[in-house]
């Protein structure tokens, strides 16, 4: 036992003499150039990574698009582009664009659809096809590839519209619960946006934050009017706004409105369930009474057959 205790001591004691004569060897080092070093270091790091890690739109379009949404600006008018302003707020500002992004992308667009027809104009030019005919088609691609995005942001500024209407009955209900229980008509619409998720409790959010910096209640929710354009929903901010002109109890009203939009739910309802069976009239028409006539006419037409051939 004592040469295996003679040598752990020896290498405990070889341990530590390395060790002090690594400290004494080591330079001193400044610690806020290190740490400077340090964050230099990671910073490059972290910009290169984001710039790797940022999606392709954000990489290839968003700069193409920024470089030409200059020169289309300058061809568009003011009416044009308050027009594509008020879309995009519709829309939600998808992915953060702006008009002059959106006038980019509508840019890349027509390229896009100029350079497709080109390849369609190569294709057909192997046939004996008129001249004219295939000269038509880049102004066609053009014209194809800068309307396209529009058909997308009216498919989003509709889609988000349909939820707003939707989410207005249970976001002015958990409000009127709020507001009876003894909050405030702020402090309702915050427990509003704490509870629920959708693009009304985005623009009841937006309101919050715009009176919390100082603008008055009555003009941030009269701001959301035109970002939605929802009937019911003007309909509600309306009665809010007059209610607080007016000095009425603001709880009675919220109950009103609640009950109104909870009709206007059902009778939704109601007419999506008398439509139902006009939109089932085209799929049964157009799959299932072909093959139902098939199964049913088949082997008498077979039948039919065999006896004109005897």
């Amino acid at each position: 036992m004592e040469p295996l205790a003679l040598g752990v001591a020896a290498v405990a004691a070889l341990a530590i003499v390395l060790i002090f004569v690594g400290l004494a060897s080591g330079s001193p080092v400044d610690p806020v150039q290190a740490r400077l070093t340090q964050l230099g270091t990671m910073q490059a790091k972290n910009l290169e990574e984001l710039e790797l890690q940022a999606p392709l739109f954000e990489r290839t379009i968003r700069p193409m698009a920024a470089r030409l949404s200059g020169s289309v600006a300058r061809i568009a008018s003011t009416s044009f582009t308050q027009q594509t302003e008020k879309r995009l707020a519709l829309a939600g500002n998808p992915g953060d664009l702006r008009t002059a992004d959106w006038l980019g992308i509508k840019a890349v667009g027509a390229l896009v659809g100029a350079g497709v027809f080109a390849l369609l104009f190569m294709v057909v030019g192997v046939l004996d096809l008129p001249l004219v005919l295939r000269v038509v088609m880049l102004p066609i691609g053009l014209m194809f590839g800068y309307t396209i995005p529009e058909f997308w942001l009216g498919g989003r500024v509709r889609k988000r519209q349909h939820q707003i209407l939707l989410q207005i009955p249970d976001a002015l209900d958990l409000l009127t619960i709020s507001v009876r229980a003894g909050l405030g008509f702020d402090g309702a619409l915050g427990k509003v946006v704490e509870k629920l998720k959708g693009p009304l409790t985005d623009e009841f959010r937006r309101a919050l934050a715009e009176i919390r910096v100082g603008k008055s209640r009555r003009d941030a929710l009269r701001d959301i009017v035109p970002r939605t354009e929802v009937p019911a929903l003007t309909n509600f901010i309306g009665a809010v706004i007059q209610a607080e002109q007016l000095g009425v109890s603001i709880s009675k009203v919220l109950q009103v409105q609640s009950e109104q939009l909870r009709i206007e739910r059902r009778q939704r309802a109601e007419e999506m369930a008398a439509k139902a069976p006009i939109k089932m009239l085209f799929p049964l028409v157009g799959c299932i009474f072909p093959s139902l006539f098939i199964v049913i006419l088949g082997p008498a037409i077979i039948l039919i057959m065999i006896n004109l051939k005897t």
